[in-house]
């Protein structure tokens, strides 16, 4: 079966068929609207359907016991209104039973059956939707509804993290940072840079990825005060203080001899002590032999990058540190690290690396084709200053 050939469906009813707030009955009203098919690949891991994008739709509303309702073309951006059925709906759906909700994108399978894609967003103008069946349901025609017990038992199988717009998110590298770094030099103007690349992400010029579901660009400006953690052996590595807004800080430490790919990282949250507290903080509290480095101010304009196929999301990140003691010494950098993943089913942790690599040699053209960077490192913040106090000692705090 062609792509052009497979059916996509949105479906819509009452939000009780998910979260069970009312027994359901025979009599409970579904609708099925047509859509175009959404999915780069097939089977994809998320789903976004943009209502106003959808043009006119086929919508077939029936009851969950399969008796027909009525067909009727409707316009994707008049579906609903504020969460209930749009004028050409109502009078399919009963004025008792208006409030509908997109329960699932429904795609057909080739080999036939559906795969079921929960609803996790539902906003006035888009939706999100992550797939929940690892093989498709429901063989039939799809007003059959023979896909309905399926859907909706794959939905109670995975009702904690459905029911919560954090919980769906998981790292499959908990405690370990993945990071490629380039340095920029020229250094460009780092807005622009992340506007550029955001603009790229959303025109599809890296196939299969998208800016993350409203979440794609963030802004990061706070000072660091890092310490260079030479010992014990197994502690080296770097920790640094970043003041937070309670007064207090986060301690980042990271763990590594060389700068490398893959780095052990941890943050602690509410760290209570003043600036002239944290080398003794470092070294009577944690027991850490530490080296100041110079304070430097980082300013960080994040672009961040989802994978539709696997959910697994990834940050571009542009970069500008300058040292508080001497604004001309700076270093500017771009970033590809994988964040997290937005996925229900299981997957193969060696696929995140892969599409990294992928994601890696988009962004290095970029850099490349505006002659920012060439050369792919893991230079660390930590061998910058290294290097700073090298040519320049008298920039080291205490002397």
């Amino acid at each position: 079966m062609s792509d052009e050939r497979r059916g996509a469906w949105v479906v819509l009813g009452g939000v009780h068929l998910i979260n069970g707030t009312r027994t359901r009955t025979d009599d409970d009203p579904l609708v099925l609207v047509r859509v175009p098919s959404l999915e780069e690949v097939r089977p994809s891991t998320t789903v976004v359907v943009r209502w106003a994008d959808l043009g006119t739709c086929e919508a077939v509303a029936l009851t969950t016991g399969g008796r027909l309702l009525g067909r009727v073309l409707v316009q994707g951006d008049q579906l609903f209104e504020d969460g209930f059925a749009g004028p050409a709906l109502r009078p399919l759906v009963g004025s008792a039973n208006s409030a509908l909700v997109p329960l699932c994108y429904l795609s057909e399978h080739p080999g036939g059956g559906y795969h079921g894609y929960a609803q996790i967003r539902a906003h006035a103008e888009d939706a999100c939707f992550v797939r929940s069946t690892a093989e498709p349901v429901g063989h039939g025609e799809v007003d059959q509804l023979h896909w309905l017990e399926g859907i909706l038992t794959a939905h109670q199988k995975y009702v904690l993290p459905l029911g919560n717009h954090h919980l769906y998110f998981r790292n499959h590298f908990k405690g370990t940072e993945l990071e490629y770094k380039y340095t920029l030099d020229p250094a460009p103007d780092i807005w622009e840079a992340g506007m550029e690349v955001l603009r790229a992400l959303r025109a599809g010029e890296l196939p299969g990825c998208r800016p993350e579901y409203r979440e794609d660009f963030q802004i990061w400006y706070y000072d660091n005060h890092l310490f260079d953690v030479l010992g014990p052996e197994s502690q080296r590595g770097y920790a640094s203080f970043i003041p937070s807004t309670d007064g207090k800080n986060i301690l980042k430490r990271k763990w590594f001899a060389e700068d490398s790919f893959a780095r052990r990282e941890e943050l602690t949250h509410g760290v209570d002590v003043t600036p002239d507290g944290y080398a003794d903080h470092l070294t009577a509290e944690l027991g850490l032999t530490v080296r100041a480095m110079p304070p430097f101010r980082r300013v960080r304009y994040d672009v961040q990058c989802e994978s539709l196929r696997t959910g697994h999301i990834y940050g571009v990140f542009f970069d500008h540190c300058q040292l508080r003691d001497a604004p001309d010494v700076v270093l500017s950098q771009c970033e590809i690290e994988y964040l997290r993943s937005r996925n229900l089913l299981d997957a193969e942790e060696g696929e995140v690396v892969a599409e990294m690599d992928r994601i890696d040699a988009w962004v290095r053209g970029f850099l490349v084709d505006r002659g920012w960077a060439k050369e792919r490192t893991f230079y660390s913040k930590r061998s910058f200053l290294r290097d700073v106090l090298a040519v320049r000692p008298e920039l080291e705090p205490g002397r």
